[in-house]
């Protein structure tokens, strides 16, 4: 809480002296920033140096307590109180007193507990009010700030309202928007302490502290995370008049100062605050340059003659992305996120088409894991991809935590997809081992039960311990071998009977395997006849 500031006013030199010591103000919260012994003297530190209170007796020279009290009131200084010290016991004065607002009578000689008490009590009240007073005043620019933004000003008005504002001596008026990126509480640091409006009050005051000015900035809240203020070609001649240099410093300075990323987008110059609606739609128009420069700053009159582009994000990124995930390639996945971020800023994509494409993604993934039968309430990092278009993200965060989704994504989709061939992998070899005769390959497996082929191929080793080729071609020749010993069938025949279409690749697959040509094979079996009568 900031010290509140105290006049102490009496005609007795030895009454002042007594309250400076009788009290410890700085525990208490105040200063005492200065004395007089008579109301026209105090009058004047008054309305020089408008203390939050006033301790004041009530009879003195020249201007009595009272009267002192009338003309500070008439003067306007409202948020002065006051509180009264007398000798004199009488209810006249301290009706009198309350009329004109004081806010405590108190007899002497003064009591240190009692004024104590007093000076807590009234401290809280000053700072309770004070707020109050801020936010009328806020209430009041904000009023102003929206009539200027939507071009809604005369004559009449304009010159009332730049005192207001502090520009009345402005050339050339700039509209800034400074946004507040990844305040959210997916961040380590999200959720500042603040209320919206202390959080306003708050940054206002530490961009004055880097622009050097004496009093807050005032800040005019579009939506949360994302603010404007007015920037005149005084402030800006400390940056020899170079508006992307103060822009950056104030970037890079406020960052810091918040722990947050945040992001600057300034309009075109106007001469005069009747035009700032012009300036104001500009720095908006900028603010659409968020994910084509992310480097922090984007100046209208630097980014006016590059359009931005509203066209679908190229089919094959989206492919290599969702590729990588469905085979858990954390390399390619890696790549593909890096291609499509490069893509909205060398394409300069609008933030409806970046919300768009990055949605079409998730949303690929989501129907995936749908289709394996998951849950894709089961993904951390759904949530935020979800809703993130309602938070003001930095282009470097949303990449992060899109990688995140993803590469998560494919972790629980591998998992989906180990759990359905866990079951599956059971029919396919039972498919198998009933129709080995026919043309049957991965690819066509895969097409029949909806599974990647070549992830369908190492499940299959995995299970069984033997490659697909290898455990079909087995049980080809292994009825190959059962029709050469009991049948006659020509070895032709019998190639096309368990799926050759080449005869002369089925002896060469046959010889490999069995050490033997089918005829060798026959001939062997015949030479064993009893034992081969015995097998059938």
């Amino acid at each position: 809480m900031d010290v509140l500031s105290v006049l102490l006013v009496d005609d007795e030199q030895f009454v002042r002296m007594g309250l400076r010591t009788l009290i410890d103000w700085e525990s208490c919260g105040y200063e005492i920033i200065g004395e007089a012994d008579n109301g026209e003297d105090a009058l004047r530190i008054i309305t020089e140096k408008h203390p939050d209170l006033v301790i004041t007796d009530i009879r003195m020279p020249v201007l009595d307590g009272l009267e002192l009290i009338r003309r500070v009131s008439q003067a306007g200084h409202l948020t002065t109180k006051f509180i009264i010290i007398s000798g004199y016991d009488e209810f006249k004065y301290a009706q009198q007193a309350m009329r004109y607002g004081v806010s405590d009578f108190i007899l002497k000689p003064v009591d240190q507990d009692e004024l104590q008490d007093i000076l807590l009590r009234l401290r809280r009240q000053i700072t309770k009010d004070q707020i109050i007073m801020k936010k009328t005043d806020v209430i009041w620019i904000n009023a102003i700030f929206e009539a200027l933004l939507k071009g809604e000003t005369n004559h009449k008005n304009i010159e009332e309202w730049e005192q207001v504002l502090g520009i009345q001596e402005a050339k050339k008026l700039f509209y800034m928007f400074i946004e507040i990126n990844d305040d959210h509480l997916w961040e380590e640091s999200g959720s500042h302490v603040f209320s919206d409006w202390e959080f306003c009050q708050h940054l206002g005051h530490i961009i004055a502290q880097i622009l050097g000015l004496k009093d807050p900035v005032f800040l005019y809240q579009h939506e949360k995370s994302l603010y404007g203020m007015i920037v005149t070609d005084r402030v800006l001649s400390a940056f020899l008049g170079n508006t992307e240099r103060l822009a950056f410093t104030l970037q890079t300075r406020l960052s810091e100062a918040i722990g947050k990323t945040v992001m600057i987008y300034v309009g075109v110059p106007v001469p005069h605050v009747g035009q700032l609606h012009r300036a104001y739609a500009t720095a908006k128009e900028a603010l659409q340059y968020k994910f084509a420069f992310p480097g922090g700053v984007v100046v209208y009159e630097k980014v006016k003659d590059q359009p931005l582009q509203y066209m679908e994000l190229e089919p094959s990124l989206r492919q290599q992305l969702m590729e990588g995930v469905e085979e858990n390639d954390e390399a390619q996945i890696r790549e593909a996120v890096e291609r499509i971020f490069n893509a909205f800023r060398e394409h300069r994509f609008a933030p409806e088409v970046v919300k768009t494409a990055i949605n079409q993604c998730v949303f690929s993934v989501v129907r995936l894991i749908r289709e394996l039968k998951g849950r894709e309430d089961e993904l951390k990092s759904l949530q935020f991809m979800v809703g993130w278009q309602d938070l003001n993200i930095a282009p470097e965060t949303l990449k992060r935590y899109f990688l995140a989704f993803m590469l998560e994504s494919a972790g629980y989709i591998a998992e989906l997809n180990l759990e359905r061939s866990r079951g599956i992998i059971h029919k396919i070899k039972s498919y198998i081992d009933s129709h080995f005769c026919e043309d049957i390959s991965l690819k066509s497996l895969g097409a029949m039960f909806y599974m990647n082929p070549t992830y369908l191929g190492q499940i299959f080793k995995k299970a069984y311990g033997v490659y697909f080729r290898e455990y079909l071609m087995n049980l080809r020749i292994n009825e190959a071998k059962r029709l050469l010993r009991q049948t006659d069938l020509c070895v032709y025949e019998i190639a096309e009977r368990v799926g050759f279409n080449n005869p002369e690749y089925f002896v060469t697959q046959f010889e490999k395997v069995v050490k033997m040509t089918p005829a060798e094979y026959r001939n062997q079996c015949l030479k064993c006849g009893g034992e081969d009568k015995g097998q059938r």
